[in-house]
């Protein structure tokens, strides 16, 4: 037991050691490792010292004249030639003395609040940079001093990498040693991007509210202070929600570093932003500029692609301009094309092929201080039913193979679960038609229908291929009710799509920017995608093309161009009348054209010539800018073929041989979607040939009287006639006539002659077995007529009366060889002799007087020898 005992207190002292043992060698690596890290972060220090000092020997000298102007960028248009230089030509300078104290506090507050106390690089604010950017990658936060800025709006180029920032570094350290605080301060604040072409404060306080600096009020002061951020995001004539939030912000600052009270504060944010701008019959627009409108893209783009700040830098910039398009958009517009002083427009023309804008019209008597370009910034109007390609129709065709044939019914429907009738334009339903039909004639209720057909998921799957976020979709959305918008461009770019085949490009103005240095590059160029088969592509073109020959769109056709397009009209809520925007967005396979119409203030467009505004600009300016060139009609894919169906069949069917030709109709299909089952539902038509057909020959009329019955056949609404036809003698057959009648009188019946008479049925281009009767009249035997008694002659007579009894053979009784039926062969109840004839038939012989001598030529109206007391009985006359 004691052996036991002594053994087991010898492992608790074996464990205990163990454990010293173990616990000695962690403290050694916490150590060690701590040695590590300090050995690295001063190797780090070292080489990083190494390496700021290498970068900053190759930064370049200080120059004063850079520090303090802007550099002028170049705008180069498509073909390579300058247009535009935007620069400091009319900037505002202020001196430091007469910026307000206000105006810096907010400035300050903002933008660098320990300016006065650092010494160029803020190193507190630099580790808070470094820590997020280790956090979130380099470049998520910046830590720029206005010193710093100021460095790198002289002498860098936007890039964020660690020579620039190295450099930079050191160019602020030396710039703050060889100048003064109020004087770097003062080249920021004339230097800065504000807005668009807008440099400097002073410039900015002017262009915004009119105003010098020193009459600004804290509110507007702190809407200027709050730009450089993001100039043209927080430009408030553009967006003036976001243009508040970020004043808000700024005087929040303000109030929280000490430089305005809670007061003061709160009563500047009570403000309105648009309470005190500019308004905007007193912008003056720069006569001396030119293609405002597109420079205004320009500078969008670069800010959408973070480059906002390279204006300032000096840069080239190669833009998909041309000067030819632009100029015809701005002399449309400033043309006396509009009905009414104070209608606008916006347009936008986009390549087809490469989605780029090659011009752009902000509206009437656009210039660089205009400030709302209709032709971008307007996402706040309704498309109306231009939408109906993109969202109903273009869907269906994608997903659902529909072809152009569908047939569909416009009729009233409401919308799902709700009491609210859809409406068409014209407050009519047409009934059943084509999916063409319904489109080009634009009707609503069927858009609604094709919608649901498609689903409203599918039908944002479809237009959010194009880049554009529509929201969620509803039924309302298929006729242009929808809650989030495009710009002209944006559709300009999506109808591109269907004249290119399905390849879509979002609309872009800059092809590449080139930094100072002449040889750094920035491709902006988007890459292309295909958004929709060529099939749906083309199908979709086809249909729109009708929308300018028999549709909506007529005032807008182009003579000699291929083009394709669609009206759109939004509506007033409630009762008001008239209409608030009106739309037209057409295409051949060189340009893509959008035109909106309205009136900026919302009122009503009322009149025929305010609704036709956008076709007569879109036909103005695409006929203009198509001129001199090869435009090629649109191409029809492989994966369409073209099909005869019968119209109207459900599904739809090939037409068959007996489908009546006004029920055929050749449309196009999805190769593989055609259909190939043959419709039934006409059968070949079947007539029963007439029957009992009879022939009464009344010897004292020489005339034969025919009748015959006839069954009709089941179907309704079926014209049968009846081609009686004679054969004499063995001899060919001859017409007579074609009557809807079941009888026919025959005159002037020779003896001796044998007749066959034959009927036939006929309807719709088909021909029933005939019906025959024979008449076979005797001859007149020689010598049973007495000779008459030769008359004297009496020279004095008008030898117009040598025949009394003119009835007769007038004309020696010959027929000229030429017995003829002029007409329908009767004797249109003017049977009669010449004037003193004995005239006995009513028939209806129009016009068949023999022309030999033997015609019936106006006698008295006699009656018939035939009773036929159903009047189903014509008269005719033998050949």
């Amino acid at each position: 037991m004691s052996e036991q005992k002594t053994t087991r207190e010898q492992r608790r002292k074996q464990q205990m050691a163990q454990k010293k043992k173990q616990k000695k060698p962690a403290k050694t690596w916490i150590k060690r490792v701590l040695l590590a890290i300090v050995a690295v972060g001063l190797v780090g220090l070292i080489a990083g010292g190494s390496v700021f000092a290498f970068y900053a020997s190759s930064a370049p000298d200080l120059d004063e004249d850079l520090l303090k102007d802007p550099i002028s960028p170049k705008l180069l248009d498509a073909n390579g030639e300058v247009f535009a230089t935007v620069g400091s030509e009319s900037r505002e300078y202020v001196s430091y003395e007469d910026i307000p104290q206000q105006m810096e506090d907010a400035i300050l507050a903002t933008e660098d609040v320990r300016f006065y106390d650092h010494m160029g690089v803020d190193v507190l604010r630099l580790g808070k940079a470094v820590l997020a950017n280790l956090k979130d990658g380099f470049g998520a936060q910046g830590a720029s001093t206005i010193t710093q800025q100021v460095v790198k709006n002289s002498f860098f180029t936007n890039e964020k990498t660690i020579k620039r920032k190295a450099q930079e570094a050191h160019l602020a350290l030396q710039l703050e040693r060889e100048y003064k605080k109020e004087e770097i301060f003062e080249m920021y604040f004339n230097k800065v991007l504000m807005s668009g072409r807008i440099y400097g404060f002073g410039t900015a306080s002017k262009y915004f509210y009119g105003k010098e600096l020193k009459d600004l009020e804290l509110h507007e002061m702190a809407v200027l202070a709050g730009m450089p951020q993001s100039p043209n995001n927080y430009n408030p004539f553009k967006n003036p929600e976001l243009a508040e939030k970020r004043r808000n912000t700024v005087l929040y600052l303000m109030n929280l570093h000490g430089k305005i009270t809670d007061e003061e504060m709160k009563a500047a944010q009570a403000v309105p932003v648009t309470d005190s701008l500019l308004p905007e019959d007193e912008r003056v627009a720069n006569q001396d500029s030119k293609y405002d409108a597109f420079i205004d893209i320009v500078l969008d783009e670069l800010e959408e692609n973070g480059d906002a700040d390279a204006i300032s830098e000096g840069i080239t910039i190669h833009t998909t301009l041309q000067p030819k398009a632009q100029e015809q958009v701005e002399k449309t517009l400033n043309s006396d094309i509009f009905p009414t002083e104070d209608i606008q427009s916006g347009v936008a023309v986009v390549d087809t092929k490469t989605g780029a804008v090659v011009a752009a019209g902000g509206g009437r008597n656009y210039g660089e201080d205009r400030g709302y370009n209709h032709a971008q910034d307007m996402v706040n109007r309704s498309p109306g039913s231009t939408i109906k390609p993109l969202i109903d129709y273009g869907p269906a065709v994608e997903f659902l193979g529909w072809s152009p044939a569908q047939t569909l019914v416009d009729e009233e429907i409401k919308y799902t679960g709700t009491d609210q009738v859809i409406r068409n334009a014209d407050n009519k339903y047409l009934g059943s038609m084509t999916m063409r039909e319904a489109l080009y004639k634009s009707r609503n209720t069927t858009a609604v229908k094709t919608l649901k057909e498609v689903g409203t998921k599918k039908s944002r799957e479809f237009i959010s291929r194009f880049g554009v976020d529509i929201g969620t979709v509803n039924e309302a959305y298929a006729i242009g009710g929808i809650s989030k918008f495009m710009s002209p461009i944006q559709l300009a770019g999506a109808y591109a799509a269907f004249g290119n085949e399905g390849i879509h490009t979002e609309p872009y103005a800059i092809n590449k920017i080139v930094y100072r240095d002449g040889k750094t590059e920035k491709n902006y160029k988007p890459e292309s995608k295909a958004v929709m088969k060529d099939s749906t592509a083309y199908i979709i073109t086809d249909v729109l093309r009708d929308v300018l020959t028999k549709g909506t769109g007529k005032a807008a056709a182009v003579s000699g161009l291929d083009v394709a397009g669609k009206s759109g009209t939004s509506n007033f809520g409630g009762d008001k009348k008239g209409v608030p925007d009106v739309w037209f967005a057409g295409y051949t396979t060189n340009y893509s054209v959008t035109v909106w119409s309205g009136y900026d203030d919302n009122s009503a467009i009322t009149t025929s010539e305010e609704r036709s505004l956008p076709q007569r600009i879109f036909k103005e300016v695409m006929g203009n800018i198509s001129e001199g060139q090869k435009t090629e009609r649109f191409k029809k894919p492989n994966s369409v073929v073209e099909v005869t169906i019968e119209k109207g069949s459900n599904p739809l069917k090939l037409a068959s041989e007996y489908t009546p030709d006004d029920k055929k109709l050749t449309e196009l299909f999805v190769k593989g979607t055609e259909p190939t089952e043959v419709s039934e539902e006409y059968d070949q038509l079947e007539l029963n040939a007439p029957t009992n057909l009879s022939v009464q020959y009344d010897e004292t009329t020489s005339s034969a009287t025919l009748n015959w019955e006839f069954e009709q056949p089941d179907e309704e609404d079926i014209d049968v006639q009846f081609e009686v036809a004679v054969s004499i003698d063995n001899g060919p057959n001859e017409i007579l006539q074609t009557t809807n009648k079941t009888g026919l009188i025959v005159q002037n019946l020779i003896p001796g002659k044998k007749y066959v008479f034959t009927v036939t049925a006929l309807a719709e281009d088909v021909r029933s077995a005939p019906a025959s009767a024979e008449l076979v009249l005797e001859g007149i035997e020689e010598g049973t007529l007495e000779d008459p008694e030769p008359e004297e002659e009496n020279p004095e007579e008008n030898p117009e009366d040598e025949n009394e009894n003119q009835g007769g053979n007038n004309g020696n009784n010959s027929n000229n060889g030429n017995n003829g039926n002029n007409g329908n062969n009767g004797n249109n109840g003017n049977n009669g002799n010449n004037g003193n004839g004995n005239g006995n038939n009513t028939g209806n012989n129009d016009g068949g007087a023999n022309e030999g001598g033997q015609g019936n030529e106006g006698g008295t109206d006699g009656e018939s020898p035939v009773e036929n007391p159903e009047g189903n009985t014509e008269s005719g006359t033998t050949p």
